[in-house]
């Protein structure tokens, strides 16, 4: 009615719902015109419900993508043809540290693309927008900063109408993922020198052992004033400083323990500490401890030799002197932070070692766990510290960690899985020989061993029976059955290894006393036999107030 009075006041075309026939409601286009000259109109009507529901689902599919892009913790993307985003997600901003008005401004591909690779990327991307699928590819992204990551990116072209008009895509931090690759690499490759390091250790100490029985076999016969008695105490000592090396190598490769304890390790901390600080006025220690700091099961003796590597390792950075900072505290790890070791999640007890050095570039860090790598002068050092103390926290069931920087210092971060038992307290023993009159059946592949054992059990009182490997050590054994008090086992020997001859002697009589002996130190295989009943361990070399001590422990065992 508007219409026909005033044509030009009303709308010309609306949309509106109809009902039809059969009561259905539908969406409506009408366009609506005067006749000149008449109050008659003229109505088009076209029913758009179908186009309607079609535009309600792109719409509604484009809001989907959106929140998935926006929600996704990787980064999603378009480009228009010239290389200028048009959409990035909300975490590429944070990602990125770039805002929503740097994207409007014009941000293109290669800003976030490091210079290195932008020859590639430009290749990379005439190859995609001729159609062309190259999958995920690796690059290093840049931040606004400037701060470079690696990243993988895959994308597809974006075709409208059958024309090119840019690109889509997802771009993936590949930070995380290639760090733990070069953690499994360097533990891949320190586990591969290990094994080296242990045969090369285990060797040794067979010659040590018998260089040593020999030294201690003459030192027995030789009065103090003898002018060879001094030049033989220098040789023992001199041995013992071979040992100590091989014990390293040994914490290093096989990461033996001796003799486990339940330990407060903030006080054995300090008191490692206070002996250093003694030594070292130049300098300035300063500790921290938690309150109800939880116990760790560790060999005490092994434990002094990793702080020890430590410390000195914090004095050598500070030529000039300065500060060292220690502290131990409780921590529970979760399963992200402890996968890459193997090790499952819990309660933790923390040590860290800071000092205020000459700090460490990346190139040294990651090789400072390495045998036989050193930043000292030739000779000035064997490069087994901090290898060994690699070995060692590992075989604990620990990790270790370093961050440092150039000029500024470094900290080591020690972890070792919190015990709930109680703490032991130290008994320290005094040093003296005991003898006896027992049989005693000496088993090892070694005939040197074999020589000089044999030579420092007699001198001890003992009768002494050899085998040369398990084989005939089973042989013997029958052939002096109920005779043999105690044997004295080999645990790594070519024929019939320490593990088998053990059992063996165990089927032939139960309460066998058996002593295990290795060059190597208490590994998996040893603590193994021990479990089954295996009285006690030595480890060669060692003295033969060391072997007494050890074999009277085992036969006055009830």
């Amino acid at each position: 009615m508007q219409r026909r009075i005033d044509p030009g006041s009303a709308p010309n075309a609306y949309e509106f719902k109809a009902r039809t026939r059969t009561g259905e409601a539908r969406d409506f286009f009408m366009s609506v015109a005067m006749i000149p000259e008449t109050r008659e109109s003229v109505a088009s009507l076209i029913d758009m419900t179908d186009r309607n529901k079609a535009q309600d689902a792109l719409r509604q599919s484009e809001e989907r993508f959106r929140d998935l892009a926006r929600l996704l913790p990787e980064t999603v993307f378009e480009t228009d043809v010239d290389g200028r985003f048009t959409f990035v997600n909300e975490i590429s901003l944070e990602r990125f540290g770039y805002t929503l008005e740097d994207v409007e401004q014009g941000i293109t591909v290669m800003d976030v693309i490091a210079p290195e690779d932008h020859q590639r990327a430009l290749a990379s991307y005439m190859r995609v927008m001729q159609g062309e699928r190259l999958g995920l590819s690796e690059y290093t992204a840049r931040k606004k900063d400037g701060t470079k990551f690696p990243a993988l990116i895959h994308s597809t072209p974006i075709y409208r109408d059958g024309q090119f008009t840019g690109l889509r895509g997802f771009l993936i931090d590949v930070t995380e993922k290639k760090n733990l690759e070069e953690q499994l690499w360097r533990s891949q490759k320190l586990e591969a020198v290990g094994t080296l390091a242990g045969g090369i250790a285990h060797d040794f100490n067979n010659l040590l052992m018998g260089i040593l029985g020999n030294i201690t076999l003459m030192l027995m016969n030789l009065s103090a004033s003898h002018p060879f008695h001094d030049r033989l105490k220098n040789m023992e000592a001199y041995v013992q400083r071979g040992s100590d090396l091989t014990r390293q190598l040994l914490g290093f490769a096989r990461g033996g323990k001796y003799e486990v304890k339940c330990t407060d390790l903030g006080t054995f901390l300090l008191n490692s500490a206070q002996m250093f600080g003694r030594t070292k006025k130049e300098i300035r220690i300063h500790h921290k401890v938690d309150d109800h700091l939880w116990p760790a099961e560790v060999d005490r003796g092994q434990m002094e030799q990793v702080m020890l590597n430590l410390f000195v390792n914090a004095w050598q950075a500070m030529p000039g002197g300065g500060d060292m900072y220690l502290s131990v505290e409780n921590v529970v790890l979760r399963q992200d932070e402890v996968s890459p070791y193997d090790l499952n999640p819990g309660p933790f007890v923390k040590i860290t070692v800071t000092d205020t050095g000459v700090g460490m570039d990346e190139a040294t860090k990651a090789r400072i766990f390495e045998p036989f790598f050193s930043t000292k002068q030739r000779g000035r050092g064997t490069g087994l510290g901090l290898a060994s103390v690699y070995g060692i926290i590992k075989n604990h069931g620990g990790f270790i960690l370093v961050e440092s920087e150039k000029g500024v210092g470094t900290s080591f971060m020690v972890y070792l899985p919190a015990s709930t038992k109680s703490v032991e307290q130290e008994r320290p023993a005094a040093e003296q020989i005991e003898k006896g009159m027992e049989t005693i059946l000496l088993i090892d592949d070694e005939e040197m061993i074999l020589d000089i054992g044999t030579q420092m059990l007699e001198g001890l009182g003992y009768k002494v029976i050899t085998a040369t490997g398990g084989k005939q050590g089973l042989e013997v054994f029958d052939r002096n059955e109920g005779a043999v008090d105690l044997v004295i086992l080999d645990m790594i020997m070519p024929d019939l290894g320490g593990r088998d001859t053990f059992s063996a002697l165990r089927s032939r009589a139960s309460n066998v006393k058996v002593l295990l002996s290795s060059g190597y130190s208490l590994d998996g295989q040893a603590e193994e036999i021990l479990a089954q009943g295996c009285k006690g361990f030595i480890q060669k070399p060692f003295t033969i107030s060391e072997l007494s001590k050890k074999v009277r422990e085992i036969l006055e065992e009830n």
